[in-house]
């Protein structure tokens, strides 16, 4: 239905000549549309009791014994529509320049409209299945030999050993998309979580004297403790080694770095036949034709993006822009001379692109242009 048939429902209401059928449309389509961008005029009168002023009419107006039968059933559909009548005429009346916009609730925004990350990823299967886990049905995902993986009521993907025994080495890959995020609990009860534009690989079960898996884009780990089984994560051209321990890995290709932030516990480093021993409050940075640099750091900015926030300590617009990027799933591009200047600041990762760009601008040395999902960075 369209939003002129629904107001012409509206009108035949008024007059007494809706069939049982129309109001029925009536009811379908209350929640359907919306004005967008029309706040309540606080000079039209109370808002709640101009409301309730409607609903007493109607309620008034069903008294005929023919419309006795439909009160209960289409009651709160029709005062939605004289509701919705009186925000057209406010609308009209402030508005008059501009035409009538209606969107549907089932979208519940505009079409361009960027919106943050969510819980989404794909799980690859040793034989090449590939489970998309945002569609997968809390339970049982997938059997494979003595392991099962479960999703959780808080989409979380667990992997169980129902039984110790030789078994064929497997690999799964978890990998998210840009704009996704997940946590996994692998099969000896250690936790990660995945940033948006990330993948683990890392066996069904762990078996052998390590417990090994292959790392690319960004993740924390909180690592289960176990002396007789290190675990190791493969990053690009580095090894990270751990008994049982926090720590953050940022390891994307469009980073210039490699950095590993330690929270709890100890890490041992290698690349290149150099091994470094990181302490709790530190970070070490591996570039790409340098060795590792080594600072305390503020560790919770490391994590910020696993507690919902964006923390931009003394960072420029480039390094910012990449993790808004990744995580609204956006292209960005520069246009004339950008100020060189850092910026600090904390916004939490489920505010809109807009809102982002916005706490960005107030500083006055950048502007931003959205067209679709490209984002233009201007002075």
């Amino acid at each position: 239905m369209t939003p002129e048939e629904l107001l012409k429902l509206q009108q035949k209401y008024f007059a007494g000549e809706c069939s049982a059928e129309e109001l029925e449309q009536l009811m379908n389509y209350e929640d359907d549309f919306q004005l967008i961008d029309t706040p309540w005029m606080p000079e039209v009168g109370d808002q709640q009791q101009i409301k309730q002023q409607l609903l007493t009419k109607l309620h008034e107006s069903m008294d005929e014994p023919a419309k006795r039968s439909y009160r209960f059933k289409y009651y709160y559909a029709a005062a939605a529509v004289l509701i919705l009548g009186l925000f057209t005429l406010i609308f009209y009346a402030t508005q008059s320049n501009e035409q009538l916009q209606f969107q549907t609730a089932k979208t519940n925004q505009h079409k361009d409209l960027i919106t943050p990350g969510s819980n989404k990823a794909t799980l690859t299967l040793s034989d090449g299945t590939v489970v998309n886990l945002s569609d997968a049905s809390t339970g049982l995902v997938s059997n494979q030999g003595n392991v099962t993986v479960g999703k959780t009521a808080d989409g979380k993907l667990v992997y169980q050993v129902k039984s110790t025994g030789n078994q064929p080495l497997i690999y799964n890959t978890i990998s998210t998309p840009r704009g996704g995020e997940y946590q996994i609990v692998l099969p000896d009860g250690t936790k990660v979580w995945l940033n948006a534009a990330s993948s683990l690989r890392f066996p069904s079960a762990f078996t052998g004297a390590e417990r090994k898996v292959e790392l690319t884009g960004e993740a924390y780990f909180e690592v289960a403790k176990n002396k007789n089984q290190p675990f190791k994560i493969d990053v690009n051209q580095m090894g990270i080694e751990v008994l049982g321990t926090h720590f953050n890995v940022n390891a994307y290709p469009d980073e210039a770095s490699i950095k590993t932030t330690l929270l709890e516990g100890s890490v041992k480093l290698s690349s290149a036949g150099i091994q470094k021993l990181l302490k709790p409050g530190q970070q070490a940075s591996l570039g790409s034709q340098s060795g590792f640099n080594i600072r305390q750091v503020n560790v919770e900015e490391a994590v910020a993006w696993k507690n919902g926030y964006f923390i931009f300590d003394n960072e420029n617009i480039q390094d910012i822009m990449r993790k808004v990027s990744r995580w609204y799933d956006v292209d960005v591009v520069y246009q004339g001379k950008i100020d060189e200047g850092n910026f600090g600041g904390t916004v939490s990762r489920s505010n809109s692109v807009e809102g982002v760009l916005k706490s960005l601008e107030l500083t006055g040395t950048v502007h931003f242009k959205t067209e679709g999902r490209r984002i233009t960075v201007m002075p």
